[in-house]
């Protein structure tokens, strides 16, 4: 039976600000939803797989992703807009090495037929006419020479990307990763910050930005069994756990994104039962007396559970006699440690 993992994350305290850069007048404004009757920030999801896919760009090397940041332009820049280990017929392209993006994070690919003024179709074209007219001038000696056959499967390459480019197809690979939208723990109060931009005064020189001191919670599920590379959830809890910055956050403000504390669940259960758990009072200390009612009615067990961070220190005996079984970690870095520990163990993943 598939096994599945689940963390609920909770962020450090800190003054959140900017997080999307869209505007209201003049005031900068952060995303809001009405939750539990009050007004909370938000930042999506999306924002949080970006970061996550920067991390492994960062830490791998930019060849290690599909879809690669360039800072300098703030552009998307793609190694394989074709997908083609997922989406050619070739067994030979089908086998090849996949992006750990691709991977964990899906993709979709639309492309009508359309042969025409298709810069990308153009440029692969151009480049299997060239390895074609290299074999066109060997003999049949040297096409069974490495070179040759290296030559004929770069062929093979480019046709299949051709081939998905050219004929019109919807492809598309689901994110094995779910991530869902992180929540401030404390409500919004309204705070904006003034300022005055340098240089030149004008009428618009004066602008606000509205900011939010608070933690953030999110959470995350991945059935390893549905990478192609299972192992790559490895990768994963090391991405959440090493995660800095948010996008959209821009220069000027700086919000930790890294967990203050964590609880993680491996478990043949379907079902998380413990998002947005978490709870912070007016100091910002942490509490999840949620999930601690669901680990004493028997729907969670305790010793499918790793905790790290903050909140290990703040549990009372009582509240240790009901997490009876689970592994408790002063550290962040300590419960990732143990959760990769038993997700290599249970699928015999080496080397992690």
């Amino acid at each position: 039976m598939s096994k599945h993992l689940f963390g609920l994350i909770v962020t450090p305290y800190g003054p959140a600000a900017n997080n999307r850069g869209e505007n209201e007048g003049n005031i900068t404004t952060l995303q809001k939803l009405l939750w539990k009757g009050d007004v909370h920030t938000t930042v999506s999801a999306e924002a949080i797989r970006w970061a996550l896919r920067y991390f492994w760009q960062r830490k791998n090397g930019k060849d290690s992703v599909n879809r690669r940041w360039d800072d300098e332009t703030s552009e998307h820049n793609w190694q394989d807009q074709t997908w083609a280990p997922w989406t050619s017929t070739d067994e030979a392209v089908q086998e090849q090495t996949t992006f750990i993006d691709d991977d964990v994070m899906g993709f979709m690919l639309a492309e009508a037929a359309n042969t025409d003024g298709n810069d990308l179709l153009d440029s692969l074209k151009a480049d299997r006419k060239k390895i074609d007219d290299q074999l066109k001038a060997m003999s049949k000696e040297d096409k069974k020479s490495e070179q040759g056959k290296a030559l004929d499967q770069q062929k093979k390459e480019l046709t299949a990307k051709i081939d998905v480019l050219s004929k019109g197809k919807t492809d598309k690979r689901r994110g094995a990763l779910e991530v869902t939208r992180a929540i401030s723990l404390g409500p919004f109060a309204g705070d904006i910050t003034f300022n005055a931009k340098s240089g030149t005064k004008t009428n618009i020189s004066l602008y606000g930005t509205e900011v939010h001191a608070t933690r953030y919670q999110y959470g995350v599920a991945l059935t390893p069994q549905s990478l192609r590379v299972p192992g790559r959830v490895l990768d994963v809890v090391e991405a959440i756990t090493g995660l800095g910055e948010v996008a959209g956050n821009q220069s000027r403000f700086l919000f930790d994104f890294a967990p203050d504390s964590i609880v993680f669940r491996w478990t043949e259960d379907f079902a998380p039962r413990m998002l947005y758990g978490f709870e912070m009072d007016s100091e910002a200390n942490l509490s999840f007396p949620a999930i601690l009612k669901k680990v004493a009615d028997g729907d969670i067990d305790a010793k499918e559970m790793v905790i790290g961070g903050e909140v290990a220190a703040t549990l009372d005996d009582e509240a240790k006699e009901t997490l009876t079984g689970a592994s408790i970690n002063s550290g962040v870095k300590a419960a990732a440690q143990e959760i990769k520990r038993r997700i290599s163990e249970d699928l015999g993943i080496t080397g992690g």
